[in-house]
């Protein structure tokens, strides 16, 4: 049956909610796929800005792509309609098992991650204009379809773009939240085939696939843990003893005989055989400038390293901020990192607050003698805004008078201007600064910006047992090579936030 253009007219009544449903669906999980592809790369290579917005522009010319071909398709727009879902399903659902396998196998990994792109964003491109050709032929107004399918498109999309971040990433995982999405992709083409069955010329062979297919994509989404376990191993040096997806981040450690390591979105927060230099260099440094020192701050830390530093002195009283619940509950109760940090979570004199730093500092009537800043390197947006001038002036007002700011700086060899940018930056608000780095053979040559409102005072002598520090070696570590230091480097801001410019260009430097 045609209509008078001379293009198939579908049969039978007009189930016109189911489509409009399938609309939803499609748009929810395309809008997933996009995100998926994005974080993943953020994850693996690094650079998250830079990985989003690529991801999103070769996406949308795929979509306008696969918009143009569609046109072409002139008969038999039921078939394809399903065949474009099971595409999407295929190459959709799959799409974060690829990533991995391009990432530890092959050596041009941008090259496999669009192509992905560019097929899922074509298939997805080419699937609104054949629905809406399907939806007008069974008579309906060209204006109200289009106004139809164009809502339930947005809403679909606001759907999937709430539902990634709250609910899928933290509770599924990369590997499940995508084998879900192919999942629903299928269902929405096997929805299609039952209801009109008799308008699809090859109804047989698709449902054969689509079945096939859908039972693919549900072993995947069962069996993702151990995917991403086995996966996921070949990531890490050293065997995975423990792995978890927050709200916020993707949480590692492993064991080989007595090194332990955790891992925070693939980068290494520590090694239990030389993370003491680390924070030995974090806490007794700047306590050997401050005068009787008893409240102290440490905004991240969630490992409790650096509270077990300065559990040795008597009299202090430890806050510790860190964002992520999942992260300082792992390092209270697992019983490896329990042993690396001496309990330090569980004592009475460090009080755990799981809060964003800024947030924190911005609503916080108290002032500290000591506060350390011990967060993660600054490769993303998020965490730009914990190395900026107003971030350090926040920190500035919460400093007691002859109270001290230190900050994990990166390294000065390896990701020279990031260092400098955030001394720089640090002198801009004010403060004097004093720069130091130690080796930590896990990390390399890695930094401090220490800094005071006013002028240091006398440093004292250590106090407490250590490790690695002593009272002859401290000197030394506040003197830089040549090649350690940069001065052609910008103040960090919100609003030009150099300083991922920097970060991201010292990891290409050095891949």
């Amino acid at each position: 049956m045609t209509n008078q253009e001379g293009v198939e007219q579908p049969k039978g009544g007009s189930p016109f909610r189911l489509l409009m449903f399938t609309t939803l669906l499609i748009s929810g999980c395309s809008i997933v796929y996009e995100l998926i592809i994005s974080a993943v790369s953020s994850y693996l290579v690094g650079d998250a800005t830079l990985q989003y917005s690529t991801t999103i522009g070769v996406y949308m010319f795929a979509m306008g792509i696969g918009s143009y071909l569609s046109r072409f398709f002139k008969k038999n727009l039921f078939d394809w309609f399903i065949a474009i879902e099971i595409g999407v399903g295929i190459f959709g659902g799959a799409c974060a098992l690829l990533l991995f396998l391009a990432h530890l196998y092959i050596v041009a990994y941008a090259v496999v991650m669009y192509i992905e792109v560019v097929i899922i964003g074509a298939f997805v491109g080419a699937e609104i204009p054949v629905l809406t050709r399907i939806i007008e032929n069974r008579g309906q107004n060209l204006r109200m379809t289009l106004s139809s399918i164009f809502s339930f498109d947005y809403l679909g999309g606001l759907a999937g773009s709430i539902a990634f971040p709250l609910l899928l990433l933290p509770h599924l995982g990369y590997f499940a939240t995508s084998f879900l999405m192919g999942t629903c992709n299928i269902i929405a083409a096997i929805l299609i085939l039952i209801k009109y069955k008799n308008d699809i010329k090859y109804h047989r062979f698709f449902s054969v696939i689509a079945i096939f297919m859908m039972s693919v994509m549900l072993s995947g989404l069962i069996f993702s843990e151990n995917i991403g376990r086995h996966i996921e191993g070949g990531l890490y040096r050293d065997p995975i003893v423990l792995m978890e997806q927050s709200e916020y981040q993707k949480i590692v450690v492993t064991k080989h005989n007595n090194d332990v390591r955790l891992y925070i979105d693939g980068n290494v927060q520590f090694s239990s055989r030389d993370e003491y230099r680390y924070h030995e260099a974090l806490v007794h440094i700047p306590m050997s400038y401050i005068e009787s020192p008893r409240d102290i701050l440490i905004l991240g830390g969630g490992d409790g390293m650096a509270a077990r530093e300065l559990l040795k002195y008597p009299d202090t009283d430890i806050t510790l901020v860190d964002l992520d619940p999942v992260i300082t509950d792992l390092c209270r109760t697992n019983h490896i990192i329990r042993e690396l940090n001496n309990n330090s979570l569980e004592n009475s004199r460090v009080h755990v607050i799981n809060a964003d730093a800024y947030k924190y500092l911005e609503s916080v009537d108290r002032q500290f003698d000591l506060i350390i800043v011990d967060l993660p390197d600054p490769n993303n947006t998020s965490l730009n805004k914990l190395y900026t001038n107003v971030f350090y002036r926040l920190c500035g007002r919460a400093l007691r008078d002859g109270g001290v700011l230190n900050i994990q700086s990166t390294s000065p060899f390896y990701a020279k201007r990031s260092f400098w940018c955030i001394n720089k930056t640090l002198k801009s608000e004010g403060f004097s600064v004093r720069p130091y780095h130690l080796q930590v053979p896990s990390f390399g040559d890695w930094g401090f910006n220490m800094a005071v409102k006013g002028e240091f005072r006398q440093s004292r002598k250590l106090s407490v047992n250590t490790r690695y520090l002593t009272d002859e070696i401290i000197p030394a570590l506040y003197a830089f090579a040549k090649d350690e230091i940069a001065l052609d480097v910008e103040i960090n801001s919100m609003s030009k936030p150099l300083l991922i410019t920097y970060y991201n260009e010292a990891v290409r430097n050095w891949e």
